[in-house]
């Protein structure tokens, strides 16, 4: 008897993973002081504010923002080709999909509607705007435990899978490290790939989501399947913190 497919969940990340490009790194250098948009990224990756401190000061570098060339800038980001196949892939294999985001639903929302994609399930940081055109972002997924990301990407996995599934994450930056390490399968590129050889972490390594089909293809399709030991503890002590 094979294994249920609609025992697995997939949780993907957006900026570098769906798009080609990083669209919330990129806007800041476009739109916002170059040079005070880098150094507030790496005093975030150093770890020398958090994820929301960073966002409020890069939105801080832009005074106002132009929505008609935004939207000239947003329809040049690319999207990765087999973005579309994997999502009906995951239809018709019944497994969710949910993409976590530690950016911001402008321009998330934005893109998608470009590319006529609907239905999916979001869940990022927020962004407003005040009557003087700056920007004000939002953050409904922080976690009062966990201070490193404005959108707790742990806490969406944990909440939308059970002890009977397969959990996947796909990502490919530095605020996937940590909910990388709750998943059963991880699948990797760039940063994340970088730091699971690090932490000796297993993973898949791909360069494409066409690469990402090809092996879930192969992990819904065996009789047998084991759970990641540590993502298994590391899942456990979070539902004993209830």
């Amino acid at each position: 008897m094979t294994l249920e497919k609609n025992l697995f969940k997939v949780f993907i990340d957006f900026d570098g993973t769906i798009t080609r490009q990083d669209i919330g790194e990129n806007m800041f250098l476009k739109f916002g002081d170059a040079a005070e948009a880098n150094r507030i990224v790496q005093r975030w990756i150093n770890e020398e504010i958090n994820s929301v401190e960073s966002w409020i000061q890069l939105c801080g570098t832009i005074k106002y923002l132009d929505h008609e060339l935004f939207d000239d800038f947003l329809s040049r980001i690319e999207i990765d080709e087999y973005f579309n196949p994997l999502r009906k892939f995951c239809l018709q294999n019944s497994i969710d999909m949910y993409v976590l985001s530690d950016g911001l639903d402008f321009y998330i929302d934005k893109f998608l509607s470009l590319h006529s994609i609907d239905g999916l399930k979001v869940y990022s940081n927020k962004l407003g705007f005040s009557d003087d055109g700056r920007m004000l972002p939002k953050f409904p997924y922080t976690d009062g435990e966990c201070k490193r990301c404005a959108n707790c990407k742990r806490n969406h996995i944990i909440n939308h899978s059970a002890d009977s599934d397969f959990t996947v994450y796909i990502g490919d930056g530095y605020s996937d490290t940590c909910p990388a390490q709750f998943a059963d399968f991880i699948f990797a590129k760039n940063s994340l790939l970088r730091f699971c050889e690090t932490n000796r972490i297993s993973y898949y390594p791909f360069n494409d989501l066409g690469d990402v089909i090809k092996k879930l293809d192969e992990l819904i399709s065996k009789k047998k399947l084991k759970k990641r030991h540590q993502a298994v503890l590391k899942r456990k002590d979070i539902y004993q913190l209830g």
